[in-house]
């Protein structure tokens, strides 16, 4: 599937209006999409825009901005292994060399399977627990050589189903907000007084 299915456009809609500005929306709109078919597509990129009343090159302006966001269909188990300083320096050179192995592929690229993609990462704000990785965005702390492969049996054979969901997945549960519970936040272009929280006072001009 590549443009937002009819039950998702629904739930879009219903995205929109928690926003005083319809584009304000189109980061969720990207993780929505991107939850139905694994990636963002070209033609879910023109949907979205129709929905936001923006431009497709609005949307890929901002979804390129971001990591999380792919392009290409990915492994069901997207594994970002980090590479930079306190990872480094606790192993995860050695990890990725590793990971390559196990999974006969170079980073950046899918198994034929289509179940792993491995990539290199940047800092997953981790530090003190390196060498880290995350599959699917879910932290693995700590990871050695044989944690690695036991983390990609259980994958493979489902063990971590109720830890780890197919890529895109930000979350199993679906937040409903009913109408009547919006915060009301109003458009920024109708708003002409300064913020509540700085007080304003009179002096003496002269």
């Amino acid at each position: 599937m590549s443009r937002l299915t009819d039950s998702n456009v629904v739930l879009a809609h219903e995205i929109i209006e928690r926003y005083p500005r319809r584009k304000s929306a189109l980061i969720p709109l990207l993780h929505l999409s991107q939850e139905q078919n694994g990636y963002v597509t070209q033609d879910a990129m023109k949907h979205l825009a129709e929905l936001l009343d923006i431009t497709p090159a609005e949307v890929i302006g901002t979804a390129t901005f971001y990591e999380m966001f792919k392009f290409e269909p990915v492994g069901t188990y997207v594994i970002n292994v980090c590479q930079t300083m306190s990872c480094a320096l606790l192993g995860s050179d050695a990890l990725m060399h590793h990971a390559e192995s196990k999974l006969g592929i170079k980073a950046g690229s899918t198994t034929p399977d289509g179940l792993f993609t491995l990539e290199a990462a940047e800092c997953q704000a981790a530090c003190t627990e390196a060498p880290t990785l995350q599959v699917n965005y879910r932290h693995r702390y700590r990871v050695t050589t044989d944690d690695f492969d036991q983390m990609i049996d259980d994958l493979r054979n489902g063990n971590l189903d109720d830890e780890i969901p197919p890529h895109g997945t930000l979350g199993r549960n679906r937040q409903h907000i009913p109408a009547d519970k919006f915060v009301g936040a109003p458009d920024p272009d109708d708003v002409t007084d300064g913020p509540a929280w700085i007080p304003v006072t009179v002096g003496d001009d002269s």
